[in-house]
């Protein structure tokens, strides 16, 4: 039997009084990708998940229940799945409530795109490669705001291209890292099960907000309504797009920028335009996916379409400044970035070719990238600190094998951010969950069985929702913390280290995306970056 306890905290952030705080010498920070919660832990024994949560019914645009959940993955339609629930919106084999998804697609199933294949709505069983991959689903900044529906938790289907399948549960319970940390000799671990992703929408965005709590912006962007607008026009719901139960309003675009603002702050509204909702973000700021100013990003993306740099100080600004070493750790990075002969380089010898059979169509040598390597997923390529050339670029941009060797070796920095490439990161849509969770435990075996294991806490949580349901509604106003950019849906996370007081634990502190960053600014005396940064919780307090 596991020993566990349940933790709950009402202190305010900056107790300096955590216990442990000053043994533990090196922070490695593992980010994965896209799993509500409850998609993903919430069958994690002793957690606010399933089955114990009583949710609401999703519903349509207009308010109204839904019968069934329709679906458009190839393997969860009907056919060839049978018709169980008859009703509005469509007959389907889905009622309206979540539901078992590897029981329909298993990690054994060939659902799996090719390196670099693109299919909307996922590959029927026997045509792909093993994995049980499903369809990608919507994960955006307005759509996911529509899908709280301030808070009620009820719009995720209405709201998302994928509809049902936005209901659908991991078996915690079969996940690599759950048999890994309920094994022989398993570390010591908290599941922290009230940390909510920092902003709302998706990987971009908070990708940023895991390293500065400020969201990045363009000034002076384009606004004219062309082809190199890059602003959203919001309808009077806040969705600001089409989906199969959600028309589009007249004039909406969804874009990789907010919405334009007027020089009052006041939201511009095109001609013929309904108005967005009260409080909805206008201006010149980067909510969406839109790719860095600096290679590695898509072959052939013109600068019209690439962030320009960004100067805001970034919690690498801040370690530098102290003299704390660090490093961000991305698989295929050496490839990507070009690094000819580094450690992860894996495209032979030959001058001007990419000799990688992996390697995205249409890359340029030296740049080249692995076909899945997610660029908008690297978040200090956006800033010009690290602008190529730069030493800090060299010290601190590196290639994910030399953090596991570093790790094997006992060399840990103080400070390590470890970034999986697409097909190890667990991302619906172009990633196996089994195969992402089982190179997990990989990566954290790397650390518990070297050197630094004792003097090091590990932390694992995923950058956003990934468009999946969770029941627990985010902290707004007087709830807990936040402002107009966040925290949005409630995601996994895990702490793990031998300082932890239990072998296994459950702490119920509302956390965000910026928590780790606060960890890291308590741990080396550093001043807060922000506001968000400043007033959260720091992980440390699991160590009560």
């Amino acid at each position: 039997m596991l020993a566990s306890t349940v933790v709950a905290a009402d202190a305010q952030s900056g107790d300096t009084g955590h216990g442990g705080r000053h043994r533990i010498d090196h922070i490695v920070v593992i980010y994965e990708e896209n799993h509500s919660f409850d998609n993903l832990f919430g069958g994690w024994e002793r957690v606010d998940g399933l089955p114990g949560a009583n949710p609401q019914k999703q519903v349509a645009t207009d308010g109204t229940p839904l019968a069934c959940l329709p679906q458009n993955d190839v393997n969860l339609t009907s056919p060839p799945l049978p018709v169980t629930c008859t009703g509005q919106p469509a007959d389907s084999a889905f009622a309206n409530q979540p539901f078992p998804l590897d029981r329909y697609i298993s990690p054994q199933d060939t659902t799996c795109p090719a390196p670099g294949q693109f299919a909307p709505n996922g590959i029927p069983k026997g045509q792909g490669l093993p994995g049980g991959c499903t369809r990608d689903l919507v994960h955006r900044y307005y759509q996911e705001q529509y899908q709280l529906n301030g808070g009620r938790m009820n719009r995720y289907v209405a709201g998302s291209d994928a509809v049902g399948l936005t209901m659908g549960q991991y078996d915690t319970r079969a996940l690599p890292i759950y048999q890994y940390l309920h094994g022989r000799q398993a570390p010591n671990y908290v599941v922290a099960d009230h940390l909510f992703q920092g902003a709302f929408g998706g990987s971009f965005l908070n990708h940023q907000w895991l390293i500065t709590p400020h969201t990045p912006t363009w000034p002076g962007a384009v606004r004219d309504g062309g082809a190199t607008d890059l602003h959203s026009v919001v309808g009077p719901d806040g969705h600001p797009a089409a989906a199969p139960l959600h028309p589009a309003a007249p004039g909406v675009r969804d874009g990789a920028l907010t919405q334009a603002a007027n020089p009052d702050g006041s939201c511009v509204v095109p001609a013929g335009v309904a108005p967005p909702p009260a409080g909805t973000a206008c201006g010149d700021y980067a909510v969406n996916t839109i790719q860095p100013p600096y290679q590695p990003y898509p072959p052939g993306t013109p600068a019209a379409r690439r962030l320009p740099p960004q100067t805001t100080p970034t919690i690498g600004d801040r370690l530098s400044g102290a003299g704390v070493d660090w490093a961000w750790y991305s698989g295929g990075w050496d490839n990507a970035n070009g690094n000819v002969g580094g450690p992860g380089w894996t495209n032979g010898t030959t001058p001007g070719t990419c000799a990688n059979p992996r390697t995205t169509a249409n890359a340029v040598y030296p740049n080249c990238p692995d076909a899945t390597f997610q660029y908008h997923h690297q978040p200090f390529n956006y800033y010009a600190s690290l602008a190529p050339g730069t030493a800090a670029r060299a010290a601190h941009l590196r290639d994910e094998v030399e953090f596991v060797a570093a790790a094997k070796a006992g060399r840990l920095k103080p400070v390590s951010f470890v970034k999986p490439v697409g097909e190890d990161n667990e991302h619906p849509g172009y990633a196996s969950e089994d195969k992402g969770s089982r190179h997990l435990v990989d990566l954290v075996k790397a650390v518990e069985e070297g050197p630094d294991a004792a003097s090091t806490m590990i932390v694992v949580t995923y950058d956003e929702f990934g468009g999946q349901w969770d029941h627990v509604a985010p902290p707004a106003g007087r709830r807990g913390v936040s402002d107009q950019w966040g925290p949005g849906t409630r995601i996994p996370a895990l702490l793990i280290s031998p300082r932890l007081r239990q072998h296994f634990a459950v702490d119920h502190t509302s956390y965000d995306t910026t928590s780790v960053m606060a960890t890291i600014e308590d741990r080396f005396r550093l001043a807060p970056l922000g506001t968000r940064d400043a007033a959260v919780h720091d992980l440390f307090t699991a160590f009560h």
